[in-house]
């Protein structure tokens, strides 16, 4: 932020009430050509601006700011204080200097058109379906030259405060979930805040591109703080093999391949015949996330569940084909998963990325190194990994605290008669 330029006559509303009113404004030196000037009129207060090029004898091109903050208080966008009205200042010479063509009719919606249209990323069915279901409908129409830190501080809000939608016949009345614990608030505001990065992303793409002057509107709105806390949640051996025995037949197959891989859904069901090397023992993922394919190592029962679902295939077919012979969509998993758990008495329900946690747990458990686990899950930055699954691992700080703490003395550790009957139910 540059430094504020001193002037005693215009810093405070103490010392411009002593100035007179006129038709000129009073004005300032911030650098060669370039002024910043204050008019007091008989009904209103104004910060102004004026600049032309050093050493010339051109008009200056000149600007209204905002109301000085004369008799109301600053909000940073239409009432400005000294310091601010320096910033606007600075950022419309930054325009004037750069060639910025704003379009007083370009939008917020526009800019998301741009931003859709620039996507290069792999995910870029689920951004569009946040654009047209939270972001678009909440400031589309708003005119980008007008957008305030206020309306995206609201959306950022109004999103947190949302009750997540739940999967709802035709015809029914939408259901919810509640936002009545502490976790779903943290989980709607973690929502919120990726819904908050699309917007800003659509919104910095057209202030890269000269839509706009200035990025102070949503440069200054921050995402909540501590809501992204790593999920822990991954099945038991047992309930691993309850929820198979669970699935649907035709979706048995593909939960089955997420527990041997540690693959994503989508991932997953973008699998081909050809990407599955029996020779090496590997499966090729070529649609991952991060968009960079990586190789999923299998053992003996990977092996035979995928030479089981490739034989007889042709090279393009999927591995794991929906009912019908197709490739499975984006979404088709959440219901069976939810009926499978149900079914084999899994609670609380899992996801199935909860799959791909439950095969990094197993590897970390075993006393697999973290950078490996890494690898075989595909994450760029080993900090991921040991988010989710150091605690896991055996640990030399738990074995030494266990060993060095024992035998207080005060609880009856002895074996009884006493039959959990959580373990037998599940049995």
């Amino acid at each position: 932020m540059a430094r504020t330029v001193r002037d005693y006559r215009l810093e405070t509303r103490a010392a411009r009430a002593r100035l007179g009113q006129r038709t000129e404004p009073y004005w300032m030196l911030l650098s060669e050509g370039f002024h910043l000037g204050y008019y007091r009129g008989r009904q209103t207060a104004k910060w102004v601006a004026r600049h032309r090029p050093a050493g010339q004898a051109a008009a200056y091109t000149k600007t209204t700011l905002g109301e000085a903050d004369d008799t109301s208080d600053a909000d940073g966008v239409r009432i400005l204080d000294y310091r601010q009205a320096q910033d606007k200042a600075r950022e419309w010479l930054r325009a004037v200097e750069g060639g910025v063509a704003v379009t007083a009719s370009f939008t917020v919606g526009d800019a998301l058109d741009e931003y859709l249209k620039a996507f290069t990323k792999k995910d870029l069915a689920n951004t569009k379906r946040r654009v047209e279901q939270f972001v678009r409908p909440a400031l589309g129409n708003v005119r980008l030259a007008r957008l305030t830190a206020a309306q995206v501080r609201g959306f950022l809000n109004d999103r947190a405060n949302t009750p997540a939608r739940l999967r709802t016949r035709k015809g029914e009345e939408q259901k919810v979930r509640p936002l009545d614990t502490p976790e779903a608030m943290r989980r709607r505001k973690s929502t919120a805040n990726r819904d908050l990065t699309v917007l800003k992303a659509a919104l910095n793409l057209a202030f890269a591109n000269g839509r706009i002057a200035s990025d102070h509107a949503w440069r200054t709105v921050k995402p909540f703080k501590n809501v992204d806390g790593a999920k822990l949640r991954y099945l038991s051996d047992d309930e691993a093999r309850r929820l198979v025995n669970a699935c649907s037949p035709e979706f048995r197959p593909i939960v089955q391949a997420a527990l041997l891989t540690g693959a994503r859904w989508g991932e997953l069901r973008n699998v081909s015949v050809v990407d599955f090397d029996l020779r090496a023992g590997t499966v090729r993922l070529v649609e991952t996330k991060g968009g960079q394919p990586r190789d999923c190592y299998l053992e003996g029962e990977g092996l035979a569940l995928f030479k089981a679902h490739t034989i007889g295939k042709a090279g393009d077919a999927p591995v794991f084909p929906a009912p019908g012979g197709a490739r499975w969509t984006d979404s088709t998993q959440i219901r069976r998963m939810t009926l499978a758990c149900e079914a084999g008495n899994v609670t609380p329900p899992a996801a199935f990325h909860d799959l791909r946690r439950t095969f990094g747990a197993r590897l970390a458990l075993a006393g697999v190194p973290m950078a490996v686990i890494a690898q075989a899950l595909g994450h760029k930055d080993e900090r991921i990994t040991r988010k989710h699954y150091a605690h896991l691992s055996p640990s030399y700080v738990a074995d030494t605290v266990r060993q060095h703490t024992a035998g207080l003395g005060i609880v009856d550790t002895s074996p009884d008669n006493v039959t959990d009957l959580r373990s037998s139910a599940a049995a």
